[in-house]
């Protein structure tokens, strides 16, 4: 996912990609309620006891499309009734290329959650080592409510605005509260009114299960996989789910999802402080540099033009304006890859000697993926997001003084954008959560065959720590990169590149403490 110093339309396709496999929303939800325990056979009977469901005995029909084949899978709706009403998945396969050798299939996920794994086949086979493409069959899919897949829909793209690009009010009283948890819970009945019982079924448990179902139907007896982002945690899950169904697994840019959401939340908003400082130190050392030459003094001034948005917005040249919420996006999008970095420059310029906001509006869509001139989303990934994040998530309703103690912390640990990641979150008033969450990782732990974990020192939204902690929840092998943005594979080294292939393609994990 390595980007050049592209301009336009190139800059917009190349940010998008790399958004694709990212967290977007801060979503702080309370932890989840513990099940009641349950027997081994029961947790079967509950979870596993559908592989003699009819999806299991379906055949693919691949078509040509482009360079490339495509076929639609059938998988459940529920995994509650698991020969009951069908959705539908999307699938994009790279064919091996070297069918003597050929390993097997290689399902890949870009994250998100929301993010499409049909769109991103045709991208991977230009990132992806030569023995892995020779190797593998790669299959993107869109999971289910994402993308070409059965789609989560929320309405009109001026219904999905109001929801994600309105400033929230700051949160200080109940009423505050009050009317954010009804804004959450409005929208969630308009996506319901939208897309029917899909939104109560796009859980990472029902997803995971679904990716048997493609392991079975591409003929493999284990699956092979490689997840960036939150495709770490869909991994994850399968992995516990289907222990004994682990191939070779790669999760990179991991999710550490077993800590509760408000603490995810809080370590991706410090993850995203030190790359905004990592982005200043970079900045000072351009000869076009607009900022102040002590950090701390730079950094306060891009909290002051955050602030600023929020509180009183900044024209665009074609008289639309930039709030506090476009102006966080516009900053994020730009702190995924450093290969983005000029362009927080020359939009902080803009700000600063303009008092405009084009660039930042512009960014701010890429993340969005919104055309900028027409206002329409062109994929669903900003609403399929927390329709899958808030049913993993959901759990305890915040009480006021927990978000009062939620976004001081958050200011805390995020100076700069606090005011933003403390935000009371898109999953507050959520009505639906997950049926069957995965809480623990110890069956994958003691049962899975070993995995590969990678985690990037600088990476903003999925900081380094979570990679130790899911690489130890797991019993993996932990791949270090040395540098900064999120994820490593195709974006940073050939060292990553080369230690990846050789487990996936020869089996071959790197020695412990290994780093590129």
């Amino acid at each position: 996912m390595k980007r050049s110093m592209w301009t336009g339309a190139a800059m917009a396709a190349a940010v998008a990609l790399v958004m694709s496999g990212c967290q977007f929303l801060p979503l702080p939800t309370k932890e989840h309620t513990p099940e009641p325990e349950v027997t081994e056979s029961e947790e079967q009977s509950q979870f596993w006891g559908a592989e003699d469901a009819a999806v299991y005995d379906q055949e693919l029909d691949w078509t040509t499309c482009g360079e490339f084949q495509c076929a639609e899978a059938q998988v459940p709706l529920s995994w509650d009734d698991p020969d009951g009403p069908t959705i539908t998945l999307a699938l994009k396969r790279a064919k091996a290329q070297d069918r003597k050798n050929r390993v097997g299939s290689l399902l890949i996920n870009p994250g998100g959650p929301g993010g499409s794994g049909v769109d991103l086949v045709e991208y991977f086979t230009t990132i992806a080592g030569q023995d892995l493409l020779d190797a593998y069959d790669v299959v993107g899919f869109d999971p289910r409510g994402v993308g070409q897949s059965t789609p989560v829909e929320c309405g009109t793209p001026a219904d999905v605005d109001a929801f994600l690009i309105t400033d929230e009010p700051t949160i200080t009283i109940q009423e505050d509260l009050d009317a954010v948890r009804e804004a959450s819970a409005a929208f969630a009945r308009l996506c319901h009114d939208t897309s029917g019982d899909l939104m109560e079924n796009v859980d990472t448990t029902s997803a995971a299960r679904d990716m048997d179902v493609l392991r079975s139907i591409l003929g493999d007896e284990s699956l092979h996989y490689l997840g960036f982002s939150y495709g770490t945690q869909l991994g994850a899950t399968y992995a516990e789910l289907f222990p004994g169904r682990v191939g070779r697994v790669v999760l990179d840019g991991a999710v550490d999802f077993l800590i509760p959401g408000e603490e995810q939340s809080l370590q991706q908003a410090g993850g995203f402080e030190q790359a905004l400082t990592a982005f200043i130190e970079w900045c000072h050392t351009q000869s076009d540099c607009t900022l102040d030459g002590n950090t701390e003094e730079a950094r306060a001034e891009i909290a002051a033009i955050a602030q600023n948005a929020r509180d009183y917005t900044y024209p665009t040249s074609w008289g639309g304006v930039v709030n506090g919420n476009l102006m966080a996006y516009g900053i994020i999008v730009t702190l995924y890859d450093e290969g983005s970095w000029p362009y927080l420059s020359l939009a902080l310029a803009e700000v600063q000697t303009q008092q405009t906001a084009d660039i930042a509006y512009e960014l701010a869509n890429i993340y969005l993926d919104r055309d900028s001139v027409t206002g329409e989303y062109t994929t669903n990934s900003s609403v399929a997001f927390p329709a899958i994040g808030c049913l993993d998530g959901g759990g305890e309703e915040w009480t006021l003084e927990q978000q009062l103690d939620y976004a001081a912390r958050a200011n805390q640990v995020a100076p700069t954008l606090g005011w933003w990641f403390g935000g009371a979150g898109s999953c507050v008033g959520w009505p639906w959560a997950s049926a069957h969450p995965v809480t623990s990782l110890d069956t994958a732990k003691e049962q899975a065959a070993p995995m590969l974990v990678i985690g990037t020192t600088g990476d903003p939204a999925t900081p380094f720590a979570w990679a130790e902690s899911l690489a130890d929840a797991l019993g993996a092998t932990l791949l270090t990169y040395n540098g900064e943005g999120h994820t490593a594979y195709g974006r940073s080294n050939q060292c990553v590149v080369d230690v990846v292939d050789a487990y996936l393609v020869d089996g071959v994990l790197p020695d412990a403490g290994t780093t590129c």
